[in-house]
């Protein structure tokens, strides 16, 4: 399974209770939307690294690291690349 597959299949599952995923935009803000809190970054940061293995760092917890699946796949590209 692709890196964006597991991210949004671990996102509509823990935020959206397994809702359609069709409302979950590749390039949405999670937090604009309402998606995921700033609590829910933590669970999503602790998936992210069990999942892939790496190490996220407090200076990495930016917005732009974080806030949709398009940045968040770019994101972990980055880290195991």
């Amino acid at each position: 399974m692709e890196v964006r597959e597991k991210i949004k299949g671990f996102i509509i599952e823990n935020f959206l209770f397994g809702s359609d995923d069709a409302s979950l935009g590749d390039g949405d803000s999670f937090l604009e939307s309402g998606i995921i809190d700033s609590t829910g970054i933590l669970e999503l940061v602790g998936f992210i690294e069990d999942e892939f293995n790496i190490e996220v760092s407090d200076d990495e917890l930016v917005p732009e690291n974080f806030d949709s699946l398009n940045q968040l796949v770019e994101y972990v590209g980055r880290k195991k690349g």
